[in-house]
């Protein structure tokens, strides 16, 4: 059901934002938008809460974001609390950035490494992600694991690649007590 709602307003609101010219705007006020909701959450919970009035909210909104972002987001952030729907706000932004994302062929990477990377091998992974897929930039999120002993984890939407040395060990371990 939160996909069916993520969609439903955020499908709307993205093309919106191709219909008028304003991917790039709007990204930025969205991303901006998700972070003052998690860096907020008197604020998230006033939206959500049963005993405000729908009216205060909209009030509450309008004195936060209006002249700051879009009429467009501006619209869609007060039909989503018209809607009673405010716990899902933040969902739908986060939905919105990955369909104008996709849209500008920009690409999410998270890498799993055993080590910190330097900036040379960080570019050389950018770089090979870049042209082994149909993204013309990546969004590259770095983390560091040590109980992959070596090798890397790449995770880029639903496919991951495994070549962790921990990964190739367990695999190891998996053959050696079935055969």
């Amino acid at each position: 059901m939160a996909k069916q709602v993520n969609s439903t307003y955020g499908d709307a609101l993205f093309e919106l934002a191709v219909e008028q010219q304003q991917v790039d705007s709007i990204l930025e006020e969205l991303t901006g938008l998700v972070q003052v909701l998690s860096e907020n959450e008197e604020l998230e919970q006033l939206l959500v809460h049963p005993e405000v009035l729908k009216e205060d909210k909209l009030k509450l909104m309008q004195n936060i974001f209006q002249g700051k972002v879009s009429d467009a987001v501006m619209g869609t952030l007060l039909i989503v609390v018209k809607n009673d729907r405010s716990s899902e706000l933040s969902d739908i932004c986060k939905y919105v950035i990955g369909k104008i994302k996709e849209y500008k062929k920009i690409g999410i990477a998270s890498v799993t490494s055993a080590m910190e990377l330097t900036a040379e091998q960080k570019q050389k992974i950018e770089q090979r992600l870049i042209a082994t897929t149909n993204y013309e930039s990546m969004e590259m999120h770095y983390t560091v694991d040590a109980a992959l002993i070596g090798g890397l984890i790449i995770r880029i939407e639903d496919r991951v690649v495994d070549s962790s040395i921990k990964r190739q060990l367990e695999r190891m371990s998996a053959a050696l007590s079935q055969g």
